[in-house]
C-alpha cells in the first residue's frame, strides 16, 4: 500500500482526513517499513492520533497529550503533555487511562485547563520507558515498553521524520493507533 518515496505520506493523510477503521490503519502499518529503534532521531516528537473509532479517539489530544521524548534507547518520556506553553514529562502511572471513553469530552477539556495547575503532579524528570526492537504483527521493529505498565507502543517509518504507532495495552481489544512527527531542532 505504502512506499518511502511519499506515498505513505499520502497514504496516511488520507486516512487522517476523516475516521478510517481500524483494518485501514493496520492494513497502512502493515506496508510501512520497519524502523529499528537506533534509527529514532533523539529528541522530541510531537503527536496526533489516527481515529478509528477508538475508545481513547480524542481523549489523549484533549487532554494535552503533546507526543514523546527519545534521549536514548535507555531514556525515554512516553507522555509529554503541554500546558501554558511548557512541554514537561508525566508518569504514566499517574494518568487514568481507564477513564478513557468514559468521561465526558467536557470533563476531558476541563481537565486539560486545569493541568498548568496539576503539572506538578503528574511531572516526572525520570525516564518511564526504553526502545528495543521487538516483532510485532510479524515485522521486528522499533517499540516503546513502558517501565511499569503493561503497553508496549510499536513503530513504522511513514518517511524520514514521521513515525506511525500502534499501542499495543493488555486488555484493550482494539489497538490504538497514533502519529509521530520529528520536533524540528532548527
Amino acid at each position: 500500500m505504502a512506499d518511502t518515496n511519499g506515498t505513505a505520506a499520502a497514504a496516511l493523510a488520507a486516512l487522517r482526513a476523516h475516521r478510517c477503521t481500524p483494518e485501514q490503519a493496520s492494513a497502512l502499518f502493515d506496508s510501512l517499513p520497519a524502523v529499528s529503534f537506533d534509527e529514532i532521531t533523539t529528541g522530541r516528537w510531537q503527536g496526533d492520533e489516527l481515529d478509528t473509532g477508538h475508545p481513547f479517539a480524542g481523549v489523549l489530544v484533549a487532554s494535552g497529550w503533546y507526543g514523546k521524548q527519545f534521549d536514548d534507547a535507555d531514556t525515554v518520556h512516553p507522555l509529554l503533555f503541554a500546558a501554558d506553553g511548557v512541554v514537561f514529562p508525566v508518569d504514566p502511572r499517574r494518568v487514568p487511562l481507564g477513564l478513557a471513553g468514559r468521561v465526558p469530552m467536557a470533563g476531558v477539556r476541563a481537565g486539560k485547563k486545569m493541568l498548568g495547575y496539576l503539572r506538578f503532579a503528574f511531572q516526572t524528570h525520570r525516564p518511564t520507558a526504553r526502545l528495543r526492537n521487538v516483532e510485532y504483527r510479524g515485522v521486528l521493529s522499533a517499540a516503546m515498553i513502558y517501565d511499569h505498565l503493561p503497553i508496549i507502543d510499536h513503530f513504522r517509518r511513514v518517511d524520514a521524520h514521521t513515525l506511525l504507532g500502534v499501542m499495543d495495552m493488555r486488555g484493550l481489544a482494539e489497538p490504538y493507533f497514533f502519529i509521530l512527527w520529528q520536533e524540528s531542532t532548527s
